[in-house]
């Protein structure tokens, strides 16, 4: 267990939290350059996020002999239980608080197809989402565990190789076609070469203990992060995004013993999942009552932050003790 690498992981969930309460409450129009920074860099949490999911998925099985059914159970066991749980609470609440979700709709299909991981277009008219809106993420984390269990079959050495003919074939190759949804046709997908490109590199050696380099490294990211806007979102947080991730690498020394850094990194997954639900039901309240948002907010936070908790203990570790 990489302590920094779950630091890092709950550090992109809070982005992704932040970014959502400015969307969800002041509809993204910042008033301060908190706000902004939210606004404009806080969905660099989700590149970050696929980053981190390439390097657990390449040394997680680095040095295990795993079948790919094996593989994949073990992942479904680990994203699946409460993935369908918060899918289930998203469907409920839209069932018997629709005026809380007013640009969204329940529909069967989008519903069964969401607990499938399969894309498919929201019946709110907004776009391909699932009925739990932010595991569009999780559709491609389940493309990429489907081709990452493929390439189990073939030496260590050739799977990052093996994994992006794969991810080329199906996500460019497939969707041209028409056999697949164009959803999938996206350069996110690359993230998670990067991320399997730093795991080869830590599981080699070649990622040493550090401290200035690193931390050189984490502001040079971060900036650009910051100012680069450019049109691939692959250069402009991916690419940071797995600077950050191999800075974190070389800063484990000093973050392998901290219990908090791991506490908020198992809860991250938790985080990710409820943390919607919560603040549009916030935000409905606080529009019904005339509360005060900045309040609602922070009791919305806490809420997460205790939920995800509980969520984690409770959903998650039970799913996949088993």
């Amino acid at each position: 267990m990489l302590i920094s690498v779950q630091a890092l992981r709950a550090l992109a969930a809070w982005m992704v939290v932040g970014h959502h309460v400015m969307q969800i409450f002041y509809n993204f129009e910042p008033d301060g350059p908190v706000g902004r920074v939210f606004v404009d860099q806080g969905a660099a949490g989700v590149d970050v996020f696929f980053v981190i999911s390439g390097l657990v998925m390449y040394l997680s099985t680095a040095d295990k002999d795993l079948t790919p059914r094996q593989f994949m159970t073990m992942r479904l066991m680990r994203i699946a239980p409460a993935y369908w749980f918060y899918t289930l609470l998203a469907a409920l609440l839209l069932m018997v608080i629709p005026e809380a979700f007013p640009d969204e709709r329940l529909g069967w299909t989008n519903f069964l197809l969401s607990l499938l991981f399969v894309a498919s277009e929201n019946p709110g008219g907004f776009g391909v989402y699932p009925t739990l809106n932010v595991g569009w993420t999780l559709n491609f984390e389940m493309l990429f565990y489907l081709l990452f269990a493929g390439a189990l079959l073939f030496p260590l050495n050739a799977r990052i190789a093996v994994v992006a003919f794969l991810l080329l074939c199906v996500c460019y190759g497939l969707t041209a076609l028409g056999w697949i949804s164009e959803f999938y046709r996206s350069e996110l997908v690359f993230e998670f070469l990067l991320g399997m490109g730093v795991g080869m590199l830590y599981h080699r050696g070649w990622i040493r203990p550090g401290l200035w380099l690193p931390i050189l490294a984490i502001a040079m990211a971060l900036l650009a992060i910051y100012y680069w806007f450019g049109e691939s979102q692959v250069l402009a947080w991916g690419v940071p995004g797995a600077v950050l991730v191999t800075a974190a690498l070389s800063l484990e020394r000093f973050a392998k013993n901290s219990r908090l850094l791991k506490a908020l990194g198992d809860c991250s997954y938790s985080v990710y999942l409820l943390h919607t639900l919560v603040l549009m039901l916030g935000h409905y309240l606080a529009q019904r009552h005339s509360l005060n948002p900045h309040g609602v907010i922070a009791v919305c936070l806490v809420l997460i932050a205790g939920g995800s908790w509980a969520s984690y203990r409770w959903i998650e570790r039970a799913g996949y003790r088993h």
